[in-house]
């Protein structure tokens, strides 16, 4: 890669970042291990602006890893409501019943313990030591993508992350990991706003389903119903499906012919 398109590439970024970065984000004013694994999880597979609020409020009723630990499965599933694919907040809370049973609540720095965590997957692991600890990672995502594709690779298809993630590294060389991934996914999401669609070169690239009519939004259904002390009701496939499905996450169980939130 030529050093003058990565430098290039870099002042289109930084130049962006100054005049317009997010920087009023709840999630970047702080360097908190456990708000960076919230964040995190809240923001896999839905959009900042549906986040801000529920983080917000999730951080106000969990303040800290001990609280969510202690706090019972349909506290946490209740305050969650509204977000969809509540199995993330399973996730988090059996994260952080691990980290304070065997890491006496103090957030594991090295990758392997973080990958140990229920629910952290390699993206989120990388997640937490850049924005948490400041080391040198290298995120890809979909933000990253866009950029890289549309500044690096021109219209070229079947993208490979590996090779998104060779040309993100090359940029980030003495960048601070911190803010130059914060301006990364702010100058992305920018491009996406200007029009410019990369997702369907990346041979990563999976369109998601709608919501309307599907199993997610029927799972959501039948915990609001619960949360609200009802009996679930609703379209009989779609919600014995949804029934099946939070039973098997172990989201809900049936005790003396009633369900209800584990």
């Amino acid at each position: 890669m030529r050093s003058d398109s990565i430098q290039k590439f870099r002042r289109d970024v930084w130049n962006y970042y100054r005049a317009h970065g997010r920087n009023d984000l709840p999630w970047r004013k702080t360097t908190d291990p456990y708000k960076i694994l919230v964040s995190e999880v809240m923001l896999q597979q839905t959009q900042v602006p549906r986040v801000i609020e529920k983080y917000k409020s999730f951080i106000k009723k969990f303040p800290n890893v001990r609280a969510l630990a202690k706090a019972p499965l349909s506290e946490v599933l209740k305050e969650w409501s509204g977000l969809g694919y509540n199995r993330r907040a399973k996730y988090l809370r059996d994260a952080a019943v691990m980290i304070v049973n065997e890491h006496s609540g103090v957030f594991p720095h090295e990758y392997p313990s973080l990958r140990a965590i229920p629910g952290v997957g390699q993206y989120t692991a990388n997640a937490v030591r850049v924005f948490a600890f400041d080391e040198p990672e290298v995120l890809i995502e979909t933000n990253v993508r866009t950029a890289i594709i549309h500044h690096f690779l021109g219209r070229k298809n079947n993208i490979e992350d590996e090779e998104i993630e060779r040309i993100a590294a090359q940029t980030a060389v003495q960048q601070d990991p911190r803010e130059w991934h914060s301006a990364l996914f702010d100058y992305g999401a920018h491009l996406k706003q200007l029009g410019v669609r990369t997702n369907l070169q990346s041979a990563q690239y999976i369109r998601q389903p709608k919501f309307q009519d599907s199993i997610r939004e029927a799972r959501g259904e039948v915990l609001r119903q619960l949360h609200e002390g009802k009996q679930p009701k609703g379209a009989v496939t779609k919600l014995s499906l949804a029934l099946k499905g939070l039973e098997r996450d172990g989201l809900i169980r049936k005790e003396k012919g009633k369900w209800r939130v584990a």
